[in-house]
């Protein structure tokens, strides 16, 4: 009975353990999306959040607009065809 109960609270711990770091992680994304609508990215993990989960769609600021720019760059170049005469 004393392992069960061991291996339920433990359990539960992870599993709580790994919420919790994943909302901190969300919770600093949107910060970071808030500082770029305000002006730009503040800090240098601003900017790697936004780099890797993008700005929201609506935010018009230089670091956003070069950011949507490279992204638009790279989907079109996977659409080109190649043509053959």
């Amino acid at each position: 009975m004393q392992r069960i109960s061991t291996v339920l609270a433990f359990g539960a711990l992870l599993t709580f353990g790994t919420t919790l770091a994943r909302a901190d992680t969300y919770f600093e994304l949107e910060a970071a999306r808030a500082n770029a609508r305000a002006g730009g990215p503040v800090s240098e993990r601003d900017a790697e959040l936004l780099e890797r989960y993008g700005c929201l769609s609506g935010t018009k600021n230089a670091f956003c607009e070069r950011l949507r720019q490279r992204d638009n760059k790279a989907y079109r170049a996977d659409k080109r065809r190649v043509r053959r005469d």
